[in-house]
């Protein structure tokens, strides 16, 4: 079954896929408003609406009607500086985001987690999003979407030096381990947002690629 969302409430909108989502949206001729709160500013459009600041500060502020909530945040250990500031992103602050959602009114909440994610792997990364993973099915979402891409490839504003290291050796890899473009991704979550399915489904990197071509 597809629905036809007019307001959505986007995270992450500065970052990789999040920029490629953002211009999705705002060229969407359904959608008539796009509420995409951020630290940095945005570029202004007509139907955006874009709070900057500290999120601890904003997302209770946030108000209006929400039809879907899409989740793009993310950081690295390294750019996080420690696995507790990764933990504050990755972790603490989709939750928030996705209790505020609910708050609002949204039925269908999309986030990006990563693949192998998992509340009991020894690796802290899949860890920490599992563990996300988990507390988003414990809000009770009417319909959750989790999407579980493998390696992201595009250019980003600053460049990461390992990612431009596996970048051409991720291309190589079969099925759901290789990796992923950042519009392809952007492509497959607009298309999840137009489904409507109770409950939560996960989609796997290869069903992305897929569903974003």
């Amino acid at each position: 079954m597809y629905l036809t969302p007019q307001h959505i409430l986007l995270a992450g909108a500065t970052g990789l896929t999040g920029e490629h989502l953002l211009d999705r949206l705002l060229n969407e001729p359904t959608i008539t408003r796009v509420l995409a709160p951020s630290r940095r500013p945005l570029a202004e459009h007509p139907h955006l609406e874009n709070p900057v600041g500290d999120p601890a500060v904003f997302l209770p502020q946030l108000s209006g009607r929400v039809d879907v909530a899409i989740c793009c945040l993310g950081t690295t250990i390294k750019l996080a500086g420690s696995e507790e500031a990764f933990r504050a992103v990755d972790h603490d602050m989709v939750v928030a985001f996705g209790k505020r959602a609910r708050e609002m009114g949204a039925r269908h909440l999309i986030v990006v987690s990563s693949i192998d994610a998992d509340p009991k792997s020894k690796v802290f990364y899949t860890r920490v999003k599992g563990e996300m993973e988990q507390s988003l099915r414990a809000q009770n979402w009417p319909q959750l979407t989790i999407a579980r891409p493998s390696f992201l490839l595009g250019e980003r504003i600053e460049p990461r030096l390992t990612e431009q290291l596996v970048a051409p050796l991720s291309k190589l890899i079969p099925g759901k381990y290789r990796g992923i473009e950042a519009c392809q991704l952007a492509r497959a979550l607009w298309r999840l947002a137009l489904e409507e399915q109770d409950g939560v489904r996960i989609v796997e990197s290869d069903e992305l690629r897929r569903l974003g071509k």
